[in-house]
């Protein structure tokens, strides 16, 4: 009964205000209070089915669009203390870094002995803490004749991100509940799952439109146990579960001669979110601006389903995704408060044609 007043509450307040965007009227007001679900999505002309770019024929920045003046300032409203909870893991974790990507390395650089000295680093950008570019899968765009800025990460640098965070921390509820996982095997966590966690955490995880306290524009966080498991595990079992073998299907003969499976041979494998219809509907209908966890896939790897998530939420939708963020102190203080929303901030690295970015994101309680 509560939640259908709510929920009527709140399509009310968007009718009255002026704040309901139709599906139909392109490009949309990001500072709507209530948009389209992905089952009312327009066919966009040229666009594939269920793409979501509805922000103008030149928009490089999908869903940040909703971070608009106004609901920064809203968020902010999250401040309370003033607690700083930094986000990123330290440049040179994970020390191996999965998906054959480069180690970091740190140079010191001598200008002038006892007075002037430089860092030098060797950086792949997604080796550790990360935001996945729009531009993540789209080699035309990227390298060769036709390479170009197109949804550069540099966009996303001259916009910003600051916005209010919202933290499941299904680890934890898994834990307290007697779900036994490992975050280094394939574990799907479900819409159900998150639900349940939502709960336990006195969250209503669906959007706020259906009378659930999401809000439009909100950055979502999952705490899924990568990181708490990377620091229980010895060096040599990190090294050992990084480096298992990458298996993807390629159009290059010669690469997917190699990638062909050894049976005797693990297959690299983490937990994550579950590639299932609920889940894209609520990761769409939230209208989040960003999605963040602390596992190095963000969703179950590797998927079981004819699709990975990454497509719809980067590709189709232009929605930020973070990956590998230390959550652990931002989870100890959300505890502690009883408070799982705060005031988050991100500064992307600003790289014309970059494809994606170290976070530097904070929290702040």
């Amino acid at each position: 009964m509560t939640s259908t007043i709510g929920q009527r509450l709140a399509q009310a307040t968007g009718f009255l205000s002026g704040g309901s965007q139709s599906s139909e009227q392109l490009p949309w007001n990001p500072d709507a209070s209530r948009f389209p679900t992905r089952k009312e999505l327009p066919k966009i002309p040229g666009a594939p089915e269920g793409a979501a770019w509805v922000w103008g024929k030149d928009d490089q920045i999908g869903r940040l669009n909703l971070l608009t003046p106004k609901r920064v300032k809203a968020a902010s409203a999250e401040i309370k203390t003033g607690e700083v909870i930094p986000l990123n893991l330290p440049l040179n974790v994970p020390e191996t870094p999965a998906f054959g990507r480069e180690k970091f390395v740190h140079k010191i650089k001598v200008l002038l002995e006892n007075i002037c000295y430089d860092d030098q680093y060797e950086l792949n950008t997604q080796s550790g803490t990360q935001w996945d570019g729009f531009r993540h899968a789209k080699g035309t765009d990227i390298v060769g004749a036709t390479a170009n800025h197109k949804c550069s990460i540099h966009h996303w640098a001259d916009h910003g991100i600051a916005g209010r965070g919202i933290l499941l921390d299904y680890w934890g509820y898994a834990k307290a509940n007697g779900i036994s996982y490992d975050p280094y095997k394939s574990h799907g966590i479900s819409f159900a799952d998150l639900q349940k966690c939502g709960q336990a955490q006195g969250i209503d995880i669906r959007p706020e439109a259906q009378g659930g306290d999401i809000k439009v524009g909100d950055i979502l966080f999952i705490r899924s146990g990568f990181v708490e498991r990377y620091h229980e595990l010895t060096p040599e079992e990190r090294t050992a579960g990084a480096l298992r073998p990458l298996h993807l299907e390629s159009s290059d003969e010669d690469a997917a001669k190699a990638a062909v499976k050894d049976p005797h041979s693990p297959e690299l494998e983490w937990a994550g979110i579950k590639q299932e219809e609920a889940v894209i509907d609520w990761l769409h209908d939230c209208y989040f601006a960003a999605v963040v966890g602390d596992a190095p896939s963000f969703e179950r790897w590797p998927t079981p389903e004819p699709y990975h998530l990454h497509e719809y939420i980067l590709s189709l939708w232009g929605m930020p995704l973070g990956e590998m963020w230390d959550l652990e102190r931002l989870t100890q203080k959300a505890r502690e408060s009883k408070r799982w929303s705060f005031f988050v901030t991100s500064a992307p690295a600003n790289v014309p044609g970059g494809v994606s970015s170290h976070a530097n994101a904070t929290a702040i309680f």
